[in-house]
């Protein structure tokens, strides 16, 4: 008998396991038994410049890792030729790794008060200490290799975009885990009879509450499943990225119901209702399309699209992508290797290789060295290895196949297929949905002969452009048309399907204009402004542009072309036929475009200007919650004024990162006081990719910009300004009002808390204030502190309703949406009354649609 142990250290106590014959520290040694036995692990320690700016600035990671999803979240897979050398078992720091959001921060002292309950459906609800975890129940020790969902997507996303992020062929990985047996710690709190399901729910707060997901409660009381909660992989304390100190570990399914950082096992009657569950994680039928399922709901509430088990899969490693072969030096051989896998623990049976496209197929040889383990006895790492009676595959395999090289030159492609022991093979052909998952075609990697050696392509890569995928799409090909994109013999090439425009143009106008003519009617009483070298009359648009006059007014006489295409919609683009006079001629373009605008060297009391982009610093970033920053610019000098009237907004100008020679503009209000000189601090909430959901481009690009980076300004902009004691102008129009009603959710908070500090900053200002704040989480709250404040100087003045849409057991404010309930209760009509709105599209449609049902007139309602 063999045991090889480590110790696990938590916080300043000691939990050793049973030691025996041999022990190891990560070192083989001469006793070693016949299994594979991870090699030496790189202990990182060293936080990457890249991660020191966001969440994760706490958390060490190995620079050879792939980034899918940008900086943050932190999305990666390995190369898949460092992968495949590392051979069966994966080191940690080279195991792939999908995050949704930041990674929790856990010390070493509170890993011994780590918790995890078990509650619901159960006779006897238990909350357990890591430390019983540990000490209470038997612990295994069994290789499983994991596999996330979206493994090898960008192929589908090359043929259409899906809604989920392009993963390469190297989204698995393989180790030891250790750790007690899920259905052990189950039985400790006695399921009732009518459970289930288990739900987990992890410790990583998101956008939408926590990480949640489930599984069927007799899969995870059933031993041949091998389900089990695991603190260790190949012997060490799990590393933050793979759910320090406790994760689940579903054999056989897709890695997104591995639940890490695990705080709860709850069980139901019904499958989790966590939105991650719901949303992520499925493969909707081929023929529903992201507008489709964006518009009903219940393709996302059908369990029958939810992925489980794992299907059968296999790719290539070698030939590597862009691996080139020479003719002149290469042996009579060459080894084509790889790997597979299949689900729900069911064995690969055979790998198939063809070099004729499918007509012929060579059996390649299989090793599995899962199988090594079930004739071992002992204990592995402190958890006995229990594998001498289970039938069940929970790992990939390896397979090889010598081909010989005359063999290869006549071919134009290697093909690979697998199949497992429920005779499932791979299909032919890709079936594609709407989040990109579970692709599992034929591996295909294209030969092409440049003069004397042999060029392999793989059907694409994750970080970069390239591939023969992207090659046959750019020269006409139909990737669906079952031939991969090759041309049959007669077939027209297929043409790109052309961007879609919006025609600015009114039709059958010609007239030109010279640059005298433009010039003598571009004032603020005739704006006239250049667009692509159109010329439009903005005159009609002065009073109901949503930007406010003075958004047309700063563009007279000008071209504005990047910020105009930048920052309008479709809709707005298809209004300005209305608005075309003419085309500038191109002597005239020409002169417009070189004409510079007139500059001082006198400091300026202002720091904004209408007509002229103006630079700012960024000198500060201050982390108000995981996913919300206040940053911090400087002005020109220390004494100069933003220039921002009360409830107006400024553009910002910032380099696109993903799009050379193009940027991202968009309109903000800061947080800062409209007194404050020298500086601008700015509240943003960031909006970080997911899974299925791009990330906010202006958002994330704020959020990497490092210290002492400029960003540009331009202002100011908007319909409404506050000029105090209840005086209010709306698009040059003033007005009196005796309250305001102000409706906003997140970071539209902004421009609602701007005014509403205007009012209160300022005693003999009568006019009173109702804010509906509505957000998911109590975190999500902000200013909250400022709010509060107001409230206690002046409750009479200033009322502030927060509501939650999930509120935590603690939260006793109200909980929900802005409902029709409670803007009956605090936003009745009233004389002299405005309703303020500012927050998501969403909550601002059905705060209108229910405020004008009540009675108020459109008039007294505006939306920032």
């Amino acid at each position: 008998m063999t045991t090889i142990t480590t110790q696990t250290t938590v916080g300043i106590e000691t939990f050793a396991f049973k030691s025996g014959q041999v022990q190891v520290d990560g070192i083989p040694t001469p006793e070693e038994p016949d299994v594979p036995l991870p090699a030496p692990s790189k202990n990182l320690t060293d936080i990457l410049d890249v991660d020191k700016g966001t969440p994760d600035n706490h958390v060490p990671r190995d620079s050879r890792l792939i980034r899918l999803t940008g900086v943050h979240p932190f999305n990666v897979e390995p190369p898949l030729t460092t992968l495949f050398k590392e051979g069966f078992l994966t080191p940690p720091e080279l195991f792939y790794v999908r995050n949704h959001g930041p990674v929790p921060q856990v010390r070493d002292e509170d890993i011994p008060n780590w918790e995890i309950s078990i509650e619901g459906l159960v006779e006897k609800p238990v909350v357990l200490p890591f430390r019983e975890v540990l000490q209470k129940f038997d612990q295994i020790t069994a290789p499983i290799t994991l596999v996330c969902a979206g493994n090898r997507r960008k192929e589908q996303n090359l043929v259409r975009k899906s809604k989920g992020f392009s993963w390469g062929p190297a989204g698995l990985s393989t180790s030891l885990f250790t750790g007690p047996m899920m259905a052990d710690i189950l039985r400790s709190a006695k399921p009732l009879r009518r459970a289930k399901y288990v739900c987990m729910e992890g410790a990583d707060k998101l956008p939408n509450g926590y990480y949640g997901t489930s599984i069927k409660l007799n899969w995870a009381m059933d031993p041949n499943r091998g389900i089990m909660l695991a603190h260790k992989m190949n012997g060490e304390d799990l590393r933050p990225d793979h759910g320090r100190p406790l994760r689940a570990v579903v054999p056989g399914q897709i890695g997104g119901r591995s639940v890490k950082w695990l705080k709860r096992l709850i069980l139901t009657e019904e499958p989790s209702d966590n939105w991650y569950h719901i949303n992520d994680n499925r493969v909707l039928p081929t023929m529903v399309s992201p507008e489709m399922s964006a518009q009903d709901r219940k393709w996302w509430h059908d369990e029958r699209y939810a992925i489980y088990d794992l299907n059968v899969n296999s790719a290539a490693a070698y030939p590597q992508h862009e691996e080139e072969l020479d003719l002149a030096t290469a042996g009579p051989t060459y080894t084509v290797k790889g790997y597979a896998y299949a689900g729900g623990g069911r064995r690969i049976t055979r790998v198939e290789i063809s070099l004729d496209k499918g007509k012929s197929w060579s059996l390649a040889d299989i090793e599995y060295a899962e199988d090594k383990y079930r004739n071992f006895e002992g204990e592995l790492f402190g958890g006995r290895v229990d594998m001498w009676w289970r039938e069940a595959c929970f790992c990939w395999s390896f397979w090889s196949l010598d081909i010989h090289v005359s063999d290869l030159e006549k071919s134009d492609a290697i093909l690979v297929r697998a199949m497992d022991e429920a005779m499932t093979a791979q299909p032919r052909d890709m079936y594609w949905s709407v989040l990109g998952m579970m692709n599992n075609p034929w591996f295909r990697v294209t030969i092409t002969k440049e003069g004397n050696r042999l060029k392999f392509e793989h059907p694409s890569h994750p970080a970069k452009s390239g591939g023969w995928m992207e090659r046959v799409k750019k020269a006409g090909g139909d990737l669906t048309n079952g031939n991969w994109g090759e041309r049959i013999e007669g077939e027209a090439p297929v043409e790109p399907e052309p961007e879609k425009e919006v025609n600015m143009k009114k039709e059958g106008l010609s007239r030109q204009i010279d640059l005298q003519e433009f010039k003598a009617n571009s004032s603020s009483e005739k704006p006239w402004f250049v667009v692509n070298g159109e010329v439009y009359d903005g005159t009609g648009f002065l009073e109901g542009h949503p930007g406010g006059a003075i958004s047309i007014t700063s563009s007279a006489g000008l071209d504005v072309s990047e910020d105009f295409l930048a920052i309008h919609s479709e809709t707005a683009k298809a209004m300005m036929p209305d608005y075309h006079i003419g085309t500038l001629d191109q002597a005239s373009l020409e002169a417009l475009k070189n004409n510079s605008t007139e500059t001082s060297d006198e400091p300026r009391a202002v720091f904004l200007q209408s007509r002229a982009w103006t630079k700012m610093t960024l000198i500060e970033k201050k982390d108000v919650s995981w996913d919300t920053r206040v940053f911090v610019f400087q002005l020109e000098h220390e004494k100069q004024a933003l220039g921002l009237p009360i409830g107006q907004h400024l553009m910002i100008k910032v380099p696109d990162a993903s799009q050379k020679n193009e940027a991202i503009i968009r309109s903000y209000t800061p947080m800062s006081d409209t007194s404050l000189t020298g500086r601008m601090e700015l509240l943003v909430k960031i909006y970080f990719p997911t899974g299925t959901i791009p990330g906010g481009k202006m958002t994330m690009a704020l959020d990497q910009l490092s210290l002492g980076s400029q960003i540009d300004c331009k202002g100011p902009t908007g319909r409404f300004e506050y000029l105090g004691n209840g005086r209010v102008l709306i698009s040059g129009k003033e007005r009196q009002v005796r309250s305001f009603k102000m409706i906003c959710g997140g970071t539209g908070i902004t421009p609602i808390f701007q005014v509403l500090r205007a009012v209160m900053q300022d005693p003999a200002d009568p006019t009173m204030c109702t804010v509906l704040d509505g957000n998911r989480l109590e975190e999500d709250i902000l200013c909250r502190a400022e709010l509060d404040a107001f409230v206690a100087a002046d409750g009479r003045r200033c009322t502030v309703v927060h509501t939650l849409t999930k509120g935590s057991d603690g939260w006793t404010g109200r909980r929900g949406r802005i409902s029709e309930e409670l803007l009956a209760e605090y936003t009745p009509p009233g004389d002299q009354s405005m309703v303020l709105l500012c927050g998501p599209e969403a909550m601002e449609k059905s705060a209108r649609k229910i405020l004008v049902a009540k009675g108020w007139a459109e008039s007294d309602l505006h939306s920032f």
